[in-house]
């Protein structure tokens, strides 16, 4: 089974040079810069730094580790011939071509799950709890497992169902069909994964009325983002990280944030992260989502397209697979899928960090909580590097590292706060 759930957003927007810069310009000659986020970068010493390090430099190799899994898992199923067996099954439950392709897919996730279970064992729970960053025990962590099992269970046939409809009917193009296909599937998971996805993992409360939230809806109002529901989640029972979104389409559109973003910092941070995730809403980045991901499945499955074909001439009959509009040739299609997405992979965190940081600068200028906005990217050492160097930042972030963030927060505070000083916020507590 494919692993890639890829929501990859970019594009670049020039920013503007805000109003205020005007009015801070006296004030900022003697505010060093460099100094003031070397203040903050610095909180990070010793344990905390190595361990912050080990764990995100850890990652790289996951990578590759991990695209190498995806390619071997479907590399067996076609070897085997398992993947002519699931066809030949779904074959004699059913003689309609349209259906076929869904039910083969029934027994493809399936076993794939269980060839890639170890490894999915290892990289999600085990090495989560040797870094402490995971709050679930096995049984509760396995649970959630099978529940994203049974919604693969019943997206995934219904995507094959419609790619393979393509293929049939378009043999020559179905690569440009099937990418339209594909973006309309990842607009309905946009626009009802807030509904009924998450709730399924979490439980979504209205936030209570207060400070916090008043100053959340005062930011949304700003830029007409609909805040009739602003809503708390309990992420906690599974991990330590912060986290918050403006998630949804039209009228699923909802603000969430986790109760670590509540409990573990303080308002400044938590009014910075909120300005960054409306930043979201407002510079469209749910809609280049769809686009952007869109142009680069297509050529993905262009590439696919192209080379799919030539193996299945060279190796279909030792595969049991007869074509390309044969359901038994998804493993295939998976394949090389996987390895063009992990060939991209500097490129598409490029693209996912520039938006990000469109999204710091938007945070930025709607909270103006520079010194929370570097509080809370310090924080996020827990399990990303602070200090990588800039070919590493390249390669491998696909936000912008927290000295980036901190740097970023720090030149704001020069350009717009009228006389800025430089904090000294020590050792920031985690627990």
């Amino acid at each position: 089974m494919s692993r890639l759930l890829l929501f990859f957003i970019a594009a670049m927007l020039i920013a503007g040079l805000p109003t205020e810069m005007l009015f801070a310009q006296s004030g900022s000659a003697a505010f060093d810069v460099e100094q003031a986020s070397r203040a903050y970068i610095d909180t990070l010493q010793g344990a905390d730094l190595e361990k912050s390090n080990s764990y995100f430099e850890g990652g790289y190799w996951l990578i590759l580790w991990g695209a190498l899994v995806g390619i071997l898992v479907d590399f067996l199923i076609l070897q085997s011939r398992l993947s002519a067996r699931f066809r030949d099954w779904a074959e004699r439950v059913t003689s309609r071509k349209w259906l076929q392709p869904a039910l083969y897919a029934l027994p493809y996730i399936i076993v794939g799950f269980l060839i890639a279970l170890p490894w999915t064992i290892y990289t999600d729970f085990f090495r989560e709890q040797q870094y402490d960053l995971m709050s679930l025990d096995f049984g509760s962590w396995f649970g959630e497992q099978m529940v994203g099992l049974v919604i693969s269970l019943i997206m995934f046939p219904l995507l094959v169902m419609a790619i393979f409809a393509v293929i049939r009917r378009a043999p020559k193009t179905w690569w440009i069909w099937g990418t339209g296909v594909i973006a309309i599937f990842l607009f309905i998971g946009m626009m009802l994964g807030p509904i009924f996805i998450s709730p399924l993992f979490n439980e979504y409360n209205e936030m209570a009325e207060g400070p916090m939230r008043d100053k959340i809806v005062a930011m949304a109002a700003e830029y007409d983002i609909p805040a009739e529901n602003i809503y708390v989640f309990d992420q906690s029972k599974q991990h330590k990280r912060i986290s918050a979104n403006v998630s949804g389409i039209g009228p699923t559109i909802r603000i969430s944030l986790n109760d670590n973003l509540l409990e573990r910092t303080d308002p400044d941070e938590v009014a910075a992260v909120m300005g960054h995730e409306l930043g979201h809403y407002v510079l469209g980045h749910i809609w280049r989502t769809v686009f952007i991901l869109s142009l680069i499945m297509a050529v993905g499955l262009f590439v696919t397209a192209l080379v799919a074909p030539r193996l299945i001439e060279r190796h279909g009959g030792k595969w049991g697979v007869r074509s390309i509009s044969d359901p038994a040739a998804i493993p295939l299609l998976s394949l090389i899928l996987t390895a063009y997405f992990f060939a991209a992979t500097p490129a598409l965190n490029s693209l996912v960090r520039i938006t990000e940081s469109e999204a710091d600068q938007f945070g930025l200028d709607t909270a103006r909580e520079p010194d929370g906005f570097a509080k809370v990217s310090m924080r996020l050492s827990e399990y990303r590097k602070i200090e990588p160097g800039p070919v590493e930042e390249m390669l491998f972030f696909d936000h912008p590292s927290g000295a980036t963030r901190v740097r970023m927060a720090m030149q704001w505070k020069a350009d717009n706060v009228a006389n800025p000083v430089i904090q000294n916020p020590g050792k920031l507590e985690k627990e």
